[in-house]
Formats: C-alpha cells, sequence, structure tokens
C-alpha cells in the first residue's frame, strides 16, 4: 500500500492473534509478518538481555535466529513465548515458517510501517491528506490505527498479495530445515522486505 501522515505509535495491539518480537536478524521478516496480518515489530542495536525482558514485559512471542537467546532462563522456562528461526532463509520463507510452526492463518494485511491495524477510511476523510492524484486514482483507503499513516492500493500490492501467498504456501508445504535448524524446546507453538501492503511506497523510516 502506499502510505501518508503518521503519528506516534501507541502500545501493541493485543486482541488480533499473537504479536511478535523480532531480533536484529530478521528485520524482513517482522514486515512480511505484517503483510500477513500479524502485529510484528523489530528491535536493532538491543542486547539479548534487554530484548527478552522486552518480549516479557510486552507479552510478544520472541522470533529469532540466535540460538544462544533461547539458552536464558525465561525462554527456557516459558515465562516468554519464543520461536528458533532458521538461518539461511529468505524473510519470505522465514514467515512460511512461522506460519507452519504456531498453525497461523494469513490475516488482512496491517501496516507495513508500524504493525497497525488497518480501518477503512471514507475517500471524503482523506482528501486533504493524500496528493491529489492518488485521491482522483482510487476511491479506497485505509487508516492505521496505531500510526494514523493513510493507506491505499498502489503498485506494490499485487506483489504483496503474490508474496503473502507464497508464504502461505510455504507454510502449508514440508518443513522447512536447513543443516541445522531446530525449533527450539518449548517455544511457543531470518533480507529482503516485502513490498508495502495496501499502498505503492516504502513507508517514511
Amino acid at each position: 500500500m502506499d502510505e501518508a501522515g503518521g503519528g506516534a505509535a501507541p502500545a501493541p495491539d493485543e486482541a488480533a492473534g499473537p504479536s511478535f518480537l523480532c531480533d536484529a536478524m530478521l528485520g524482513g521478516l517482522s514486515r512480511w509478518l505484517r503483510g500477513a496480518g500479524y502485529d510484528a515489530t523489530f528491535e536493532h542495536g538491543i542486547d539479548d538481555g534487554e530484548l527478552v525482558r522486552l518480549a516479557q514485559r510486552t507479552g510478544r512471542v520472541l522470533l529469532s535466529s540466535d540460538a544462544g537467546v533461547f539458552e536464558r532462563r525465561p525462554l527456557r522456562t516459558a515465562a516468554v513465548r519464543g520461536l528458533y528461526v532458521p538461518r539461511g532463509l529468505r524473510p519470505m520463507e522465514q514467515a512460511g515458517f512461522v506460519l507452519r510452526e504456531l498453525r497461523l492463518p494469513v490475516r488482512d494485511p496491517r501496516c507495513m510501517a508500524c504493525g497497525g491495524a488497518l480501518a477503512a477510511a471514507p475517500k471524503d476523510a482523506v482528501r486533504g491528506t493524500v496528493p491529489p492524484r492518488v485521491a482522483e486514482r482510487h476511491d479506497e483507503f485505509w487508516r492505521c490505527e496505531r500510526c494514523g499513516k493513510v493507506l491505499w492500493k498502489g503498485s506494490h500490492w499485487e506483489g504483496i498479495v503474490a508474496g503473502v501467498a507464497a508464504a502461505a504456501a510455504g507454510a502449508a508445504g514440508a518443513p522447512v530445515t536447513p543443516e541445522g535448524a531446530a525449533a527450539t524446546p518449548g517455544a511457543a507453538a531470518s533480507s529482503e522486505p516485502p513490498p508495502t501492503p495496501p499502498d505503492g511506497r516504502e513507508p517514511s523510516p
């Protein structure tokens, strides 16, 4: 999707299925999970201990390709839910792995910038927010309930739909098990970002 505007992001949504916290290796995965309809956030430059504490505070499922993270007590005791994501997979394949391991369906996409839920927005309500040419060409718009960005189906929409469908097909297919990869015992149940959903541009950093 293409987008316009935006504001500060509040706390994660709590009523939309599992939400995810991705480590520094899995930034691309976080975007694919948003495209598949799940709230996912990505933390860069955070040490393992703080990453685990953040997952515990927020209740997010921790996704990591660092096996050492899963040796920490909160994960060994299941105080923090987590899943080891095998290395050597492309982000789309990582998403398929997560969907399969946690038996999650593909849902309507969420905001690719922050993972917030999208709500339909009347065209008249967003006319002053989007570029005039966009308002002329499109009739359907969505607003992120978290960051406030306005989105619309742009040129990348087909790519997103195809990518998420491929991830879902991977989730339904044979297990992806690169050499040395294994899900961590006690887990709940790693890069190119996907194209932007219902809008045609990359979200602003």
